[in-house]
C-alpha cells in the first residue's frame, strides 16, 4: 500500500505538488493520470526517496522508502528506462543490481525470460531500442519480486504485443495482491488496465475514484440514431432537458433520453429507425473534461483541411 498525506514539493515559488493525499491499495491497478507538469513524476520520485517532500509524507506499506532495508524486494520501480550503465550488457546490468541485495543469478534469468529480452541479454544496453530499453527497465523493477510496483509510462515505445503483455502482466500482479501504481498518457490503454484512477492537475488531486465512477461522473451518455425521417424525429424529441445534435442528414446524437424511450416515441409516430445505439463516455472524454482548466502547456488548434484550402485559394 502507498499512502500520501498532505504531500507537497516546492521549487522556489512554484508548487510542483500541493497538499496531495491518496492511498494506492493492493489488489487493484491504480492509474496515475494528469497533463504534463501536473506533478505525477515528482510525486513518484518522492514515493521512492529521489525527491524530499517540503510538506507532508508518503509511505510504502507504512514505511518511509528510505528506511526500507531491502528496497528491491519491497518496491519495483520504473521511472526512467535509460537509467542504465550503457556499457554493460542487459544481463550484467541486472546481475549488478541483484548483487546489491543478494538476489541469485537464477532470478536474473527469470526476469529476462519474463520480459522477453533473452535474445539481446548479452548486448550492451546502450544500443537498445526504446522498446527494448523499456523491457529491461521492467525486468529491473521485477528483480526482487516486490510487493509494490511503480511504473511510469511502461508501454512507451513498445509494439502492440509488448503493450498487451504489460497490460496482462500488471493485472496479473494486482490479482496476486500486489500494489500497482501505473502512469500513462495512453487513455485507451489505461481504460483497459486500471481499476482505480488518481488524476492530478497543477499539483493537486482532481479526482480519486474507481474508473467506471469517474467516467460516469464526467461524461454524458448519448444515443446515436439513424432514420430517413431524422428531422421529424428531432422535432418530436425536442425538450428542455434533451440535447440533439444532427451529425448527418439521417443521423442524430441525442443526450437526455434513454434509447428505449426514443424507440417508443418513434414507434408511436411510425418513424422508422435504422439504428438506435446507446453510447457511453470514454476515459479520454472524462479526463479531458476534468483537466481542461489544469493544462499547463497548451498547443494551438490545428485548422481543418478544408479551412486551410480555402485560405490558400483566397
Amino acid at each position: 500500500m502507498i499512502t500520501a498525506e498532505g504531500l507537497g514539493k516546492r521549487y522556489g515559488d512554484k508548487a510542483a505538488v500541493d497538499d496531495v493525499s491518496f492511498t494506492v491499495r493492493p489488489g487493484s491497478v491504480t492509474g496515475f493520470l494528469g497533463p504534463n507538469g501536473a506533478g505525477k513524476s515528482t510525486t513518484m520520485r518522492m514515493i521512492v526517496g529521489l525527491d524530499r517532500p517540503t510538506a507532508g509524507r508518503v509511505t510504502v506499506s507504512g514505511t518511509d522508502y528510505r528506511h526500507i532495508k531491502a528496497p528491491l524486494t519491497e518496491v519495483g520501480v520504473l521511472l526512467d528506462a535509460k537509467a542504465v550503465h550503457t556499457g554493460r550488457s542487459a544481463r550484467n546490468h541486472l546481475r549488478a543490481m541483484a548483487a546489491t541485495h543478494g538476489i541469485p543469478s537464477s532470478r536474473v534469468d527469470e526476469v529476462i525470460e519474463i520480459t522477453g529480452i533473452g535474445s539481446v541479454a548479452r548486448k550492451r544496453a546502450g544500443k537498445f531500442s526504446l522498446g527494448m530499453g523499456q523491457r529491461l527497465g521492467i525486468a529491473a523493477a521485477l528483480l526482487g519480486d516486490p510487493h509494490t510496483l511503480i511504473l511510469d509510462e511502461p508501454v512507451n515505445g513498445l509494439d502492440p504485443e509488448g503493450v498487451r503483455w504489460v497490460r496482462q502482466f500488471v493485472r496479473h500482479a494486482a490479482s496476486e495482491g500486489r500494489t500497482v501504481l501505473l502512469s500513462s498518457h495512453l487513455m485507451s490503454e489505461m481504460a483497459q488496465t486500471a481499476d482505480h484512477v488518481i488524476v492530478l492537475g497543477r499539483g493537486k488531486v482532481l479526482a480519486d475514484a474507481a474508473l467506471p465512477d469517474l467516467v460516469r461522473s464526467w461524461t454524458t451518455a448519448r444515443v446515436h440514431v439513424r432514420s430517413p425521417r431524422s428531422a421529424e424525429l428531432a422535432d418530436l424529441l425536442a425538450a428542455r432537458d434533451v440535447e440533439i445534435v444532427t451529425t448527418s442528414p439521417e443521423t442524430l446524437d441525442i443526450a437526455g433520453l434513454p434509447a428505449s424511450r426514443i424507440g417508443d416515441l418513434a414507434a408511436e409516430r411510425g418513424i422508422p429507425l435504422h439504428e438506435l445505439t446507446p453510447t457511453s463516455g470514454s476515459l479520454e472524454d472524462a479526463y479531458l473534461a476534468l483537466t481542461g482548466e489544469s493544462v499547463e502547456y497548451r498547443t494551438r488548434a490545428v485548422p481543418q483541411a478544408g479551412a486551410q484550402l480555402e485560405e490558400a485559394v483566397a
